[in-house]
């Protein structure tokens, strides 16, 4: 006899973790693939997740003095060609716009009309075109700062597209700043950086190490990277948010040049930065289990469903007075200064069902209420980031009181679980054959995590990594000067990097 299923989700982490993933973004009804190869339909509860990130961040942004504006999805191929490596790094993934309409075909169907008198790129990151456009707006050092956000979408062809992760289009934030000096612009790109990293651990319980790219895998047109980099539950990397510092590059390609104090022609300074829709990814592989979603509370659409249990008429109705009386109250009380969002479900379900539907998408708190808790005036709490066997009863007034410190107990305990997971999966490492044995496959589990390890800039380093299918993460902002060398070449080495495996 075959043994039940213990989870809700199947394949489990440990059997099968890609598809565990897109098992958990099914279950939770977040989004699915479309009919266009490579893009993906977010759904409601998915777009709802992103809407909270999107509000969070916006009001950061604007805390740190930018505005939104919107500039063109389409970009003329030729200011891509003005900045020699940029247009060489996101070549191989612009979609290419070469006719302008569609007409009938005479044998059936539609065919492209006269071709465009110059291709049009759609948006893969937006440098050129806004650049383009601060070359009109600035002509003195009055002008300056500009400090612009957009919320956009962006089109990269990706041949390997998975859910929130890899997609053809995905949606993002991209500031775009320029200044008068290199200090100013520099200070914008840390600043950035620092918003994005409280973010992260903040709001999404995600811990990050901040630090900066090396060459290999700097934006392509920057003079220095950074990056928040994350570790998933399959101890591989990931990539949060990225802080460019674009030092003089674009604006001599895009001629933004400004008039200084001293009435000097100079060229402007610029910034880049931006977090996409694969936020929603990172918070899927670093919380979830194996029932499906777990949403830090400062993220869920939704903080407490209240699940309405009855046998009768006369039940119910005592029943759904009591629990919609519980919502109001519940939605009087605050959380990280806001209201604590209640949904009540009485939906004609079975009430396991209804239960195991809120715990697969993520709900932080869960409320069963029925006869016996109406006369007792109580109510039985199931939390998200427990069992789901492991349940509580209390009594109404003291969980309405209570209700904004559990969500908070609850954002608290995911960044603590978050940060001593990827703590555990860190090791330093002193030479080759360390690193290699760290990343080592094995029978049980996932093999390796974040190496700490001394690295030097040398194309043997690029290919060896690359055949170990390892990348330099980061070098950490945080890390202490340690004169070592190289793990590959033995060249002097002035700290340790962060080697992973990642996506």
């Amino acid at each position: 006899m075959a043994k039940k299923q213990q989870n809700a989700i199947s394949p489990t982490r440990g059997q099968d973790y890609p598809e565990w993933y897109q098992q958990v973004v099914r279950a939770a009804d977040l989004a699915e693939n479309s009919p266009a190869r490579g893009c993906m339909v977010i759904k409601p509860w998915g777009w709802a997740i992103w809407e909270n990130m999107q509000r969070i961040l916006d009001r950061r942004f604007k805390e740190t003095g930018h505005v939104n504006a919107y500039f063109p999805l389409f970009i003329p191929m030729s200011f891509l060609e003005k900045e020699a490596e940029h247009v060489e790094g996101f070549a191989k993934e612009c979609a290419v716009v070469t006719h302008h309409r569609l007409e009938p075909n005479p044998e059936g169907g539609l065919v492209p009309a006269g071709p465009l008198e110059e291709p049009l790129i759609v948006r893969p990151t937006s440098e050129t075109i806004i650049g383009a456009m601060y070359a009109k707006w600035v002509q003195s050092y009055r002008d300056l700062p500009i400090k612009i956000n957009q919320w956009a979408n962006v089109v990269r062809w990706e041949m390997r597209p998975r859910v929130f992760l890899r997609t053809a289009e995905f949606l993002w934030q991209e500031g775009h700043t320029v200044h008068a000096t290199a200090e100013e612009a520099m200070e914008e790109t840390r600043m950035m950086l620092d918003v994005y990293a409280d973010f992260a651990a903040n709001v999404m319980a995600v811990p990050v190490i901040k630090g900066e790219k090396t060459p290999d895998e700097r934006f392509p047109g920057a003079v220095s990277t950074f990056t928040i980099e994350a570790m998933m539950q399959d101890h591989k990397a990931l990539q949060a948010g990225t802080s460019h510092f674009l030092g003089q590059n674009f604006s001599k390609a895009q001629e933004i040049k400004f008039l200084n104090a001293d009435g000097q022609e100079t060229f402007g300074w610029t910034t880049s930065w931006g977090v996409s829709t694969r936020l929603i990814g990172a918070l899927i592989m670093t919380h979830s289990d194996d029932d499906g979603l777990i949403l830090p509370p400062r993220l869920a659409p939704k903080h407490v469903v209240i699940l309405p249990i009855y046998r009768n008429d006369e039940e119910q109705a005592r029943v759904l007075e009591y629990a919609r009386k519980l919502a109001d109250e519940i939605q009087s009380q605050r959380f990280a200064d806001e209201r604590i969002e209640v949904e009540l479900d009485d939906r004609d379900m079975r009430g396991g069902e209804k239960n195991w539907f809120h715990i697969k998408r993520g709900v932080p708190i869960r409320l069963e209420v029925g006869p016996r808790d109406v006369e007792g005036d109580a109510v039985f709490m199931g939390r998200r980031d427990l069992s789901p066997k492991e349940k509580t009863s209390m009594k109404r007034p003291e969980f309405v009181a209570s209700v904004g410190s559990i969500l908070e107990e609850i954002q608290k305990t995911l960044l603590e679980r978050a940060t001593s997971f990827r703590d555990a999966a860190t090791t330093k490492v002193d030479s080759l054959k360390e690193l290699e044995e760290y990343f080592a496959p094995v029978k049980e589990g996932f093999e390796g995590g974040f190496a700490y390890g001394h690295w030097a800039d040398d194309p043997a380093v690029t290919e060896t990594l690359k055949k170990m299918k390892l990348t330099v993460r980061c070098i950490p902002l945080d890390g202490d000067e340690e004169p070592g060398q190289c793990l590959i070449t033995g060249k002097p080495s002035a700290k340790r990097v962060i080697y992973a495996k990642a996506y």
